[in-house]
C-alpha cells in the first residue's frame, strides 16, 4: 500500500463529494493505481444510495 485516503462529511453525500474532489486531485507517477476504479465507485448510483453488502465491489468487479 503506497497511502491511505479517507473522506469525512457530516452526510454520505457530502463524504462522497469530498472523496471525488480528492481523488480528482491525487497524483501518483511510476506505478499503476486504483485511482479509476475508486472514482467509478463514487460515481456508482448504488453506492451513492448506500446499503450495499460486502458483495458489491465482487459482482461489480464481474460485470466489467
Amino acid at each position: 500500500m503506497i497511502g491511505k485516503v479517507i473522506a469525512h462529511g457530516d452526510t454520505r453525500d457530502q463524504a462522497i463529494a469530498r472523496m471525488r474532489i480528492a481523488l480528482s486531485e491525487m497524483v501518483v507517477e511510476g506505478i499503476k493505481t486504483n485511482i479509476p476504479l475508486h472514482q467509478d465507485l463514487m460515481n456508482d448510483a448504488a453506492f451513492k444510495r448506500g446499503g450495499t453488502t460486502i458483495h458489491y465491489l465482487e459482482q461489480k468487479l464481474q460485470k466489467k
